[in-house]
């Protein structure tokens, strides 16, 4: 089991985020889409004869021209020797990946600071997770090539980290320790050992070398602590469950999910 298809969002200044997804594309042998996606911001002011209006439109369409075909030279780079495809829309970037998502098994975000946070030009990545139907490999800030020598498995008992689980497969069975690590109250370390000794169980069935462990704690203290102990073990890949919801047009993300989302040294694979 792999990944056949990866989907790569491209931005003129993504380059950690295009090398990691090519370099996942080579060790899978998979076919990587480059999808550049831009769209017009808001108006905000114009006479009331609409000049400045079409004049701001005529910037903005050569603006979002520019920035294509920037994603475009930077995504062809990156891609350069592998079995890749580019595509461009002229549209929010969030719901633009998580419909091309259906020619995917994989979504590859993050890679650059969250200091642009433009819907416009970014992805919302929380968003991205819970609508885009696809389990999505969020990169560190600074890049990297993703070993996945050493990976932790944050278990919980609930739909999505089963979802996660197994949607890390291809990943989890090229590892050479995988650790399935629960965190609970102290008062449920036996129901936390029982569930993360099945699930460990089932991973070595698949081929994956995985050991259980619980660590007592509080639901506000897991995402500080599946951190550091992801980086006592060297691990370089953290899977987890993408947990959150719409309410009031703004999506809400549970504590674990926002803490690695902003807080991980290290890639992250959610899926919802």
């Amino acid at each position: 089991m792999t990944y056949k298809t990866l989907l790569v969002h491209a931005q003129p200044q993504a380059e950690p985020r295009l090398q990691a997804a090519a370099a996942l594309a080579r060790k899978c042998g998979a076919r990587l889409i480059g999808l550049g996606a831009e769209m017009f911001e808001p108006l905000t002011m114009a006479d009331p004869y609409g000049f400045a209006s079409a004049d701001w439109l005529t910037l903005m369409r050569e603006q979002i021209e520019k920035d294509l075909e920037l994603a475009e030279q930077a995504f062809e780079r990156s891609a350069e020797g592998l079995d890749h495809e580019w595509r461009r829309v002229v549209d929010l970037p969030t719901p633009s990946l998580a419909r091309a998502a259906r020619a995917a098994d994989l979504i590859i975000a993050g890679g650059v600071p969250n200091r642009d946070r433009s819907g416009y030009r970014s992805a919302d990545l929380g968003e991205l997770i819970v609508t885009a139907g696809r389990p999505v490999l969020v990169v560190p800030p600074n890049g990297g090539e993703l070993s996945g020598q050493r990976v932790l498995v944050a278990w919980k008992d609930t739909r999505e980290a089963r979802r996660a689980t197994l949607d890390a497969l291809p990943l989890l069975t090229r590892a050479e320790e995988v650790r399935v690590v629960a965190v609970v109250p102290e008062d449920q370390t036996e129901a936390g050992q029982f569930q993360v000794d099945e699930v460990a169980a089932w991973l070595r069935r698949h081929g994956a070398p995985a050991k259980p462990q619980v660590i007592a704690g509080f639901d506000d203290e897991a995402g500080a602590q599946i951190q550091l102990l992801a980086a006592g073990i060297d691990a370089d890949l953290i899977v987890a469950g993408g947990y959150g919801h719409s309410r009031f047009a703004e999506w809400l993300l549970g504590g674990v999910t926002r803490t690695l989302l902003t807080d991980a040294a290290q890639f992250v694979l959610f899926s919802h």
